[in-house]
């Protein structure tokens, strides 16, 4: 989800040849947009008399809201949850501690003592917290977005949802500067230094982070963060600067399909890992559409990859017969044409593949997950040049979903545009080395420096944009730190980077994340 999600996700614009990372989708919403249908248990909003003299927004452009609050209520389990929904803005300061932007966040807190509290960031880089936030763990649930047939032009209704984290954590849904309401009030070119680059995307979040728990008189809480996709690189950055830099020390993380370790799918020209990241994924969705798909059988499509597929990869022409045994074994296990995989040699090219598995139907498939698809409006075109089947369905109803519970439900009235994800963030995002170093360093240090903190690192099986392998991968070069190996895990589920738009997968996530939390 919604990336999303898609939280997001890395997201591949091929026919404008656009990375971005993390469940996030591209459009930019304004206040116009038609109202999203919302439980009649929400009560009206109440607005605080929070202190706005500070602000200092860009010339032209009306102030932001004070913050705002609505008391609602949801069933989960057969009970009736109370809670506090806020739409608020933390400021974030240049070095000299001048106002340079304003942070918007959505908070979920439930009244009671010794309550965790959790933040969650979606990826992008320009995507907002919307997609964890009704796609996956907040108190409501955006139905018909982020599987095969669900349209964009259906209702944008918001229920109940049974997967939330809520009833065992205060949640905090942050949205970085271009994202979402969130804004910079300083020109572009000094926004890019202080929001539009690795380095400085972390320290700030950090510090939003921080003035929440000051601010809410937190601080001695237990603390959780959560990260999708891009969020998920930012999550082991994050947590390592909170524990370094500013003094906060994070219980757990949960990274949701994560971008965590950028390098991990270059030079498949010598390297077999490319190609083993990719296979288990693809062969996943067959599985999928055969209805096969069980944790047995990823078992064994696992203990393939990591054995013959990968030792015959490493003998390339030093037995003939290497690359004929893996396109017979590839062929079987993914169901492909036996020429196209013939051709490839086996090696499986993401995008090539999108295009050639649902070709005889005229379809295109998701790099999200490749049993979501739409019509291929070029499909003669020697290259993609249609954006990615799941990420156009998100748009619309997210946005208007997101828009209309800001302003309606909650009664944060604002007159400015809403960003799901934000191509103008990604066109100013400067990733540099920092971003090929990816967060894996800092995912170890955070790791050694606490020997309480547990990690779950959650994939879905079909996801091509940040493959579980990957994960599977780094986690097992890692050393063993304690004798817990259950301390970082990897966790697989039906569906793709979105997994959680599927309600089973989005239970399963939340018991696995209550069983980390229930352990401190």
């Amino acid at each position: 989800m919604y990336r999303i999600q898609m939280s997001l996700f890395r997201i591949r614009n091929v026919a404008g040849s656009l990375l971005l990372v993390t469940a996030s989708f591209c459009l930019l919403a304004s206040l116009s947009l038609p109202a999203a249908a919302q439980s009649d248990k929400d009560k009206p909003a109440e607005k605080s008399a929070a202190d706005k003299s500070d602000k200092q927004d860009k010339p032209g452009l009306p102030p932001l809201p004070a913050d705002a609050h609505a008391q609602q209520s949801m069933e989960l389990n057969g009970k009736t949850l109370h809670y506090t929904a806020t739409v608020g803005t933390l400021p974030t300061r240049d070095k000299d501690g001048k106002e340079a932007g304003q942070v918007v966040f959505t908070a979920y807190t439930v009244e009671g003592s010794n309550r965790p509290v959790t933040f969650a960031f979606n990826g992008g880089p320009g995507a907002s917290s919307v997609y964890l936030n009704f796609g996956a763990i907040g108190p409501k649930h955006l139905e018909g977005v982020g599987n095969e047939g669900d349209s964009p032009s259906d209702p944008a209704t918001l229920v109940d949802n049974p997967g939330t984290w809520l009833d065992f954590t205060d949640l905090v849904f942050i949205d970085p500067i271009g994202t979402g309401f969130s804004r910079a009030s300083v020109p572009e070119a000094e926004a890019k230094k202080l929001f539009y680059s690795t380095k400085p995307d972390i320290e700030y979040l950090s510090r939003v982070v921080y003035d929440w728990l000051v601010k809410n008189n937190r601080l001695s809480s237990r603390k959780y963060l959560v990260g999708e996709s891009y969020g998920g690189f930012r999550g082991p950055r994050v947590t390592h600067y909170l524990q370094t830099q500013l003094g906060v020390a994070m219980n757990g993380i949960v990274l949701v399909s994560p971008y965590l370790n950028p390098t991990i799918e270059d030079n498949g020209d010598l390297s077999p890992i490319p190609w083993m990241v990719s296979l288990p994924s693809i062969t996943a969705a067959h599985l999928e559409r055969e209805h096969k798909l069980t944790p047995q059988a990823m078992q064994e499509v696992v203990s393939y990859t990591f054995g013959d597929y990968a030792t015959d990869l490493f003998k390339g022409r030093t037995d003939p017969e290497a690359t004929q045994r893996i396109v017979k074994r590839v062929t079987e296990m993914t169901g492909l044409d036996p020429q196209f995989v013939k051709y490839s040699g086996g090696r499986l090219e993401i995008s090539a593949y999108l295009r050639e598995v649902h070709r005889e139907e005229g379809k295109i498939g998701s790099v999200y997950d490749s049993n979501v698809t739409s019509y291929d409006p070029f499909p003669y075109s020697p290259d993609q040049r249609s954006n990615d089947p799941l990420l156009e369905t998100l748009i619309a109803p997210t946005t208007t979903a997101m828009v209309d519970f800001v302003t309606r439900t909650v009664g944060w009235k604002v007159d400015a545009r809403y960003n799901a994800l934000s191509f103008e963030v990604n066109r100013l995002w400067d990733g540099g080395d920092e971003l090929r170093k990816g967060s894996v360093e800092d995912l170890r240090q955070a790791v050694a420096a606490d020997p309480k903190m547990r990690v779950v690192i959650a994939h879905g099986w079909n996801d091509l944009s940040c493959p579980f392998m990957g994960s599977v991968l780094t986690v097992n070069q890692m050393p063993l730190m304690g004798t817990d190996t259950t301390r970082v895990a990897v966790r697989e589920y039906p569906g793709g980077h979105m997994f959680y738009t599927r309600e089973s997968s989005r239970l399963e996530l939340r018991k696995d994340v209550m069983d980390m939390v229930n352990k401190h």
